[in-house]
């Protein structure tokens, strides 16, 4: 784990898909998570400045995408442009990254979101997963990998 996200706190966390990539925040310190926004997405694309605008705002010490592998624990198709995602975001801002295996963040953030009924195109949870997948790394420091 980077040493500054220990010193520094805050961290931001990506739960990546091709139509929309969920956002969020959190603190080494509390080991607490906000779901913040959902960004949308061109086949697996958002909008670069949006996203370096979020970053340079929050000022992250470290930045985690989550890697949706197949239960199993293999990588899944998915897994390529997520790690590629993940490359381009350090890329573009200099930040530490670190890939967070996120099975079931989805199927979880779908049972915590306290509206549902309404279809996920209607009401996306990709803020909500990001946060279980940050929760998740900060519970257990040692799940990060290089993308």
């Amino acid at each position: 784990m980077p040493e500054t996200a220990n010193r520094q706190g805050v961290i931001l966390a990506f739960d990546f898909g091709t139509r929309q990539i969920g956002l969020a925040s959190g603190q080494a310190i509390t080991a607490t998570a906000t779901p913040l926004t959902q960004l949308p997405a061109r086949d697996g694309i958002p909008d670069w400045e949006r996203v370096e605008d979020l970053v340079r705002e929050w000022q992250p010490a470290l930045i985690l995408v989550g890697l949706p592998l197949n239960m199993d624990g293999s990588e899944s198709a998915l897994c390529v442009r997520a790690r590629k995602f993940a490359r381009r975001l350090h890329g573009r801002t200099g930040k530490p990254v670190l890939m967070v295996d996120e099975r079931l963040s989805t199927r979880e953030a779908k049972t915590l979101d306290s509206r549902r009924g309404q279809s996920y195109r209607e009401r996306p949870v990709d803020a909500i997963a990001a946060s279980l997948i940050l929760e998740s790394w900060l519970a257990d420091r040692s799940l990060g990998q290089q993308p």
